[in-house]
């Protein structure tokens, strides 16, 4: 193995263990793009992905580019099989069906809120549905669990980063999070955090998932339970102990929940209704 080979395993190796492209030198993240790019058959010219803290953690998200570009190598057709408004949750719901040359499919939905939205404003909302229910669709046929561009204004906490293409360097890296000087009363207590891991388990919760759709539910930022305050952990432990119910009531096996979550974790999604569970797992179930 030649020198360059070693130096892409040992970038490769920094990335998968620690997971955060911030611990690279500006010229290993040069190399990742590089890699990844290629990797996928991507023209790292166009730019097809974009940088973005989430959970702390800098990582790429997918731009236009890459989805349209994918679509076109992997020869990937994509259609639209379903449009419903949701007026009970003010939610306009779309789903999109990837089929691949080899004959496989797989399903995704795009939502957005419509609630109080009309004319100009409600025709966007629509297209915008449209949008993320393709291009999700497209990320997951060919097998990649990324973050798209039309959802990164929808997920709390997370920042784009404006990085050097050429040289690597973080040109405008967010300013770390405000410490949280709050009293022991404040806390949260051991008792919650015990049953904080019991439910996150019972719902299908890694602990990286858990960070993310506990930072969507509390419109903040997560990147540990310790860091919560006593009111918030309440307020985590009565939506997943629902949620928990609500996978129960709907006979979702593990596995499934497994799916389920860490995709609504890597979105930005919060389940708020047992009849948005609902839709999303038959939607998981049809495919």
């Amino acid at each position: 193995m030649n020198e360059l080979a070693v130096r892409h395993w040992e970038v490769l190796e920094k990335v998968v263990v620690q997971g955060d492209l911030s611990k690279l030198t500006p010229q290993e993240r040069v190399l990742y793009y590089r890699q990844v790019c290629e990797s996928l058959g991507l023209n790292p010219l166009t730019r097809p992905f974009d940088y973005i803290v989430l959970n702390g953690k800098l990582t790429l998200y997918a731009r236009k580019d890459a989805t349209d570009q994918l679509r076109r190598i992997h020869g990937i057709s994509v259609q639209i099989v379903g449009r419903e408004f949701v007026d009970a949750l003010g939610l306009y719901v779309v789903t999109a069906r990837a089929t691949a040359p080899d004959g496989r499919t797989d399903e995704a939905v795009g939502a957005v809120s419509v609630k109080g939205l009309s004319g100009e404003n409600l025709a966007n909302a629509i297209m915008k549905a449209e949008t993320k229910a393709k291009r999700r669709v497209t990320l997951s046929v060919v097998g990649l669990g990324w973050t798209d561009e039309s959802e990164v204004d929808t997920i709390p906490g997370a920042q784009t980063v404006t990085v050097n293409p050429e040289t690597g360097e973080i040109l405008d890296a967010p300013p770390p999070p405000e410490t949280n000087h709050q009293d022991d009363r404040g806390a949260v207590t051991a008792k919650q955090l015990k049953l904080l891991a019991v439910l996150l388990r019972e719902v299908g919760l890694s602990r990286d998932d858990a960070h993310g759709y506990v930072s969507a539910l509390l419109g903040r930022q997560v990147s540990s339970a310790k860091e919560l305050t006593k009111e918030e952990a309440s307020r985590t432990i009565d939506h997943l102990q629902s949620l928990a119910e609500w996978f129960d009531h709907l006979e979702v096996p593990q596995d499934l929940r497994q799916e389920v979550m860490r995709d609504a974790a890597r979105h930005g999604d919060v389940f708020d209704s047992e009849d948005t569970l609902r839709m999303v797992v038959e939607g998981y179930r049809t495919v």
